[in-house]
């Protein structure tokens, strides 16, 4: 298994050896210093821990500096952990691109775009209501319940509210190429996220 820490460059074209054109995005992936080893016996789960994002110093608290300087690490501004990839990791080791090849098979979780608050029309892909002559109901959701019984509206309704800006996770994805000069990952399809956007790419099991 193989994990790492990124951020998306963009989406671009990649010419296949035999002509085809595949569609890709651009991940910028480590090289990754390992900051932690979770273990069951003394945490209650495996993990490995990975940094990237070089930083100045400024930037990040006092804590994360001294975390960071136990493992020989220069200051980077994100950490996260990914369950039962430790393998044979040690801290202070580095993971770079080329733990994955061409033809794996990965999942990329982001943040998405946020979109602010929006309508059941775009939020919720609901149809919008008749355009014609006295009709007050365009864009509106339409009934949302009964008024006698239950006499209110029930949880989990789908209504207007924050649209993106919440983790999601692009599975089935495929590594068309892997630059290790370059540290790049070429990743046919899209992955969530702006441009910039911290992403963090696993095999798939």
């Amino acid at each position: 298994m193989a994990a790492i820490l990124g951020k998306k460059i963009g989406m671009t074209q990649f010419f296949a050896e035999d002509g085809r054109v595949e569609r890709v995005t651009v991940i910028e992936a480590g090289p990754c210093p390992v900051t932690g080893i979770r273990t069951f016996e003394r945490d209650g789960y495996e993990a490995v821990q990975l940094a990237y994002g070089a930083v100045s110093e400024k930037r990040i608290t006092k804590a994360e500096r001294g975390h960071l300087a136990k493992a020989g690490a220069p200051p980077l501004r994100h950490l996260a952990e990914f369950r039962n990839e430790a393998g044979e990791l040690q801290v202070g080791e580095t993971v770079t691109v080329e733990a994955f090849e061409k033809g794996d098979k990965v999942k990329v979780a982001a943040t998405s775009k946020g979109k602010g608050f929006q309508g059941t029309i775009k939020r919720h892909n609901f149809s919008r209501g008749p355009v014609t002559h006295g009709s007050h109901n365009v864009r509106a959701p339409g009934s949302i319940g009964a008024s006698a019984t239950p006499s209110r509206t029930f949880k989990g309704i789908r209504g207007p509210g924050q649209m993106g800006n919440k983790r999601v996770t692009q599975r089935g994805l495929e590594v068309v190429e892997v630059l290790p000069d370059r540290n790049l990952l070429l990743v046919r399809g899209s992955v969530p996220g702006p441009r910039n956007g911290s992403v963090e790419v696993r095999s798939e099991r």
